[in-house]
């Protein structure tokens, strides 16, 4: 027993594959000798833990890691999650419990790693809330495909967009010359009251974000940039917190995915569509955000509205969109680290002038 406690006195880091009942770790010590190559049940894990030096804890960014991560570093530990794509690279032989962790005590060691920050319980809440609101949205767009597609079997058709088919439905079923039968009618019913609910559902979750977005500093920050409103803002803090985590502007607008893929060879540079990495919920809301602000600013003469009008003519409406949420992500990162309100700041970040990093 002395002899195990002595070994694990040496770990200086450790690599831990997640499950729900049992734990393999795998520790290192200065030499990078293996010190530690054991599997724990969920009981004794906590507890195992805590009886280690300080040391340097890697774990797969996956389900209830940001949980762990916090534990952890309320312990003294230091604690690196990793993207599981960072750590396949990192796979020696086939694939078990016992290599993934080796690979993960091997992954954090690399200098180019870019790690997930660990999350705070209120940036958890707020993504909670987010992913509620994700899965409404993606619930009620299939049921108006559902409807639209229903009804275009009776040579009914209703145009895109939720408005249209909010605005149809009761004119359809009220139609008493449309040929529908009374069977049909009843189905569209129960259909229109499927929506309704999920319509109200939705407010009241967006009711919650932006209360939330009010309540909170960090969101209030970025209320005032154009095209990032309440649910935008809220996104940007659950996803990023504050910011510092991305050594440049130019970083945390390439990990939303708003930078162009490169394809790039023999010192020739070539630049394709934006990668989509990164969250693809916050990058969908801060392009929304920025399409309405293109799409709004062709009767307006302040300097970022002129800026947009060039900006579409030069490269077209949907690259301008791109642009502009690039520009407000950039912003964002630059507000969140200094702690200026945009409306105190923006003098120095409209565009055409440099945003440091």
């Amino acid at each position: 027993m002395g002899k195990i406690q002595s070994r694990i006195g040496e770990v200086v880091r450790i690599g831990i594959d997640t499950s729900k009942e049992h734990f393999q770790i795998h520790g290192v010590n200065s030499k990078e000798q293996v010190v530690i190559k054991k599997s724990v049940t969920r009981d004794k894990f906590v507890e195992f833990i805590a009886q280690l030096p300080a040391c340097e804890i890697g774990i797969e960014a996956c389900g209830a890691s940001h949980h762990w991560g916090r534990t952890f570093e309320k312990m003294g530990h230091r604690v690196k999650l990793i993207p599981a794509k960072a750590v396949k690279g990192y796979l020696h032989k086939n694939k078990n419990d016992a290599n993934d962790a080796a690979a993960i005590c091997e992954a954090i060691s690399r200098p180019n790693i870019k790690f997930v920050p660990v999350k705070t319980v209120h940036q958890q809440d707020i993504q909670a809330m987010h992913r509620l609101r994700e899965d409404i949205v993606k619930s009620r767009t299939a049921l108006a495909n559902q409807v639209r597609g229903l009804l275009a079997e009776y040579g009914i058709v209703i145009r895109r967009g939720i408005e249209n088919i909010r605005g149809r439905m009761i004119e359809i079923i009220s139609d008493g010359e449309n040929s529908l039968t009374v069977h049909f009618r009843e189905t569209l019913d129960s259909l229109y009251e499927s929506f309704r609910g999920m319509d109200e559902r939705l407010k009241v979750i967006e009711k919650r974000i932006a209360q939330s977005s009010k309540e909170d500093k960090m969101p209030n920050l970025l209320m005032g940039i154009p095209g990032i409103g309440p649910i935008g803002s809220s996104a940007i803090v659950a996803s990023v917190g504050d910011g510092r985590q991305f050594e440049t502007a130019r970083d945390m607008a390439a990990w939303a995915g708003l930078v162009p893929s490169q394809h790039s060879t023999g010192g020739k540079n070539k630049l394709g569509k934006i990668t989509k990495n990164g969250n693809r919920y916050l990058r969908k809301t801060v392009v929304a955000g920025a399409r309405s602000v293109v799409k709004y600013c062709k009767n307006k003469n302040d300097r970022t509205s002129l800026w947009i009008q060039a900006l579409v003519e030069r490269v077209g409406f949907n690259k301008a969109v791109i642009a502009v949420a690039n520009k407000n992500m950039r912003i964002a990162w630059a507000i969140l680290k200094t702690g200026i309100p945009y409306k105190k700041a923006k003098a120095d970040l409209l565009p055409g002038l440099t945003v440091k990093g």
